[in-house]
């Protein structure tokens, strides 16, 4: 895989700031699906070229 096909590398010191635009608490990271979970409200949000999407209507909804 070439550099420009690669995923940006997600910062963690962000999830310092970073919380749930629902409810408030902090977020866990999956590197491996690239995103950002909110276990209380089961959303799962996407991280695209580094940066995460915390919008609900991006959110993938965890069984």
């Amino acid at each position: 895989m070439t550099d420009e096909m690669k995923p940006a590398n997600f910062d963690r010191r962000m999830l310092e700031a970073l919380v749930c635009p629902q409810t408030k608490q902090l977020l866990e990271y999956n590197a491996e699906t690239q995103e950002l979970i909110s276990r209380g409200v089961r959303l799962a949000f996407p991280i695209r070229n580094g940066i995460p999407i915390l919008l609900v209507d991006e959110a993938r909804v965890l069984d």
